[in-house]
């Protein structure tokens, strides 16, 4: 990305996902988005985080609402978190795909870097469907030319005391680790982050 097209780039990380972003069954302000601002605070980084994560959210319904989230933020990095729910459904992983590439294309398209978040699904979903869905995100980072962070609940997903009660979702205790692996995929924004774009 140009220099130029960074300097009209609001400092800004906006973050669409869904119950996994969204502090589901977690007490407000304990997820890991706040952890990121606290870390941001810390590092006295000029950027600032907008959580749009939804409970529920599928891939379809955040790339309704990404147009107007662009247009209202401007932001210079966007986090998608999405797909799980696409998935649990039994959504085509085709369709999951198309979601997926046009947020990312949008995303570039309005000045912004992308970090695309890989998800996993149980293999009760069949082998076939699981090993489709693990392959697609690394494959859209690939093709897209954009950050991934390989598997967001990395150090989570095989621990049932990092759960809540459904076995779904990750309870307090989970959301340093999700900081952590998000934390570390941002390692190629570290420079950008120190200052406004």
């Amino acid at each position: 990305m140009s220099i130029c097209s960074w300097a009209q780039t609001n400092p800004v990380i906006l973050v669409l996902g869904d119950s996994l972003s969204a502090e589901y069954g977690l007490p407000r302000g304990a997820g890991w988005v706040n952890l990121l601002e606290k870390q941001l605070e810390n590092d006295k980084s000029p950027w600032t985080v907008f959580n749009f994560s939804i409970s529920g959210e599928t891939s379809s319904g955040g790339l309704a609402r990404l147009p107007g989230l662009l247009a209202q933020k401007k932001p210079g990095i966007v986090m998608i978190e999405l797909g799980a729910n696409d998935a649990l459904r039994g959504l085509p992983i085709a369709q999951t795909e198309t979601n997926l590439r046009k947020m990312i294309q949008m995303s570039k398209k309005s000045g912004a870097r992308v970090l695309l978040f890989g998800i996993q699904i149980p293999s009760n979903y069949g082998q076939s469907y699981t090993s489709q869905f693990k392959k697609l995100f690394p494959q859209l980072a690939n093709e897209e030319r954009t950050e991934l962070l390989p598997f967001f609940l990395e150090g989570v997903a095989t621990k049932s005391e990092l759960f809540q009660a459904d076995r779904l979702h990750p309870n307090i205790q989970a959301q340093a680790i999700l900081f952590k692996n998000v934390w570390g995929s941002m390692a190629p924004y570290s420079n950008l982050l120190k200052k406004s774009p």
